[in-house]
């Protein structure tokens, strides 16, 4: 009975500690897809996105970026006539947690995306520029 509750004890801190570990992998993958700009949660210098399908309330624009698998990247900024623009660049891991992203235009010098977090369709991101 003893070996039983051992056994027992030490499954389910097994179970617990994969889980956890689970819950906070992410992988660069989730981050494909069309995400928009939730404005209204951002905290200090982290900026919250959302899936381009989420229902957001209204706004006068949003602006936002899409992660295409091959590397392929689009921002939305708003436009001068207050549509939404995109600028094609590319996108590309410097590790598990950041990005690189380089627009065509030139525009603008090349930046790091800090993924701060990514869970429930929310991504957390912090600007950093080069």
């Amino acid at each position: 009975m003893r070996i039983f509750t051992v056994f027992a004890l030490l499954s389910v801190l097994l179970l617990a500690a994969t889980c956890n570990t689970d819950s906070q992998t992410m992988t660069l993958k989730q981050l494909e897809g069309t995400w928009l700009h939730a404005h209204e949660d951002d905290q200090g210098d982290v900026r919250v996105y959302r899936p381009n399908t989420y229902a957001f309330g209204p706004s006068r624009g949003r602006t936002g970026f899409a992660f295409d698998h091959n590397g392929l990247f689009t921002q939305y900024d708003i436009a001068p006539t207050d549509g939404i623009e995109g600028r094609k660049g590319q996108w590309k891991a410097q590790d598990e947690r950041t990005v690189r992203i380089s627009l065509d235009d030139k525009k603008e010098p090349d930046y790091l995306l800090e993924i701060v977090s990514l869970e429930n369709n929310v991504l957390k991101v912090r600007r950093k520029d080069l």
